[in-house]
């Protein structure tokens, strides 16, 4: 019998990506909540030994084996568990760009994401623009499509889906809303918050609130 365990953070839109694939796929797997993914010293044994590099949430141990690093793993389970539903098209143009606007919006996310709460003034400003600029990028790449894999909810579907229950936080705390900026961005929102995969996996926006406020308490950020 198989054994696959995931270990993550609540908080994680990387990990909240894993969980969703293993889900979609259909594939019984453990969780393993990490208690504190700020100080090694706080990680467990078995983060800091799966993933010595990094010290990072999420990992997948199949078998006893660890993968690291939220698409690879994706890809890892579309490959091993080719009998269920495919994440990555059979295309490789549309795997490639699939792969691409990840690769935009992780970029995107990661240099604005802690700018839109951890900022005030011209610097929070900037990150909001840049931020809805994105939105606005990926809605266009949406276009008319139910999904952004089309009629399937796919690969990037599942990587972008997670970041949606932050975006309470952000408008709370940089004075903006998402659906007057990005309407049909957050039609997909709500279609995609209605499969079971997603909705048992992406945390209460509220509770996401509290606990940035948290951590901005936490390191000491006004």
């Amino acid at each position: 019998m198989e054994e696959v365990v995931l270990l993550g953070f609540w908080t994680s839109p990387y990990v909240m990506r894993v969980k969703i694939a293993l889900l979609e796929k259909g594939i019984e797997f453990q969780y393993r909540e990490e208690r504190d993914v700020f100080e090694d010293k706080n990680k467990s044994e078995l983060l800091l030994e799966s993933n010595p590099i990094y010290k990072k949430v999420p990992v997948l141990i199949h078998n006893g084996k660890p993968i690291c690093e939220s698409l690879i793993i994706l890809e890892y389970i579309d490959e091993v568990w080719k009998q269920e539903q495919q994440l990555f098209s059979a295309d490789p143009y549309y795997r490639a760009k699939a792969r691409f606007w990840i690769d935009f919006f992780d970029k995107k996310t990661t240099t604005c994401g802690k700018k839109l709460w951890a900022n005030k003034g011209e610097d929070q400003d900037a990150a909001k623009r840049e931020f809805v600029e994105c939105l606005k990028l990926l809605e266009n790449e949406l276009g008319e499509k139910p999904y952004f894999g089309g009629d399937h909810f796919a690969l990037l579907d599942i990587a972008l889906i997670p970041i949606t229950c932050r975006f309470y936080t952000y408008e709370k705390l940089c004075k903006f809303s998402v659906e007057e900026e990005c309407p049909k961005f957050m039609e997909w929102v709500r279609r995609c918050n209605m499969r079971e995969s997603v909705s048992k996996t992406l945390p209460d926006p509220f509770k996401v609130f509290d606990f940035v406020l948290e951590v901005k308490k936490r390191f000491q950020i006004q």
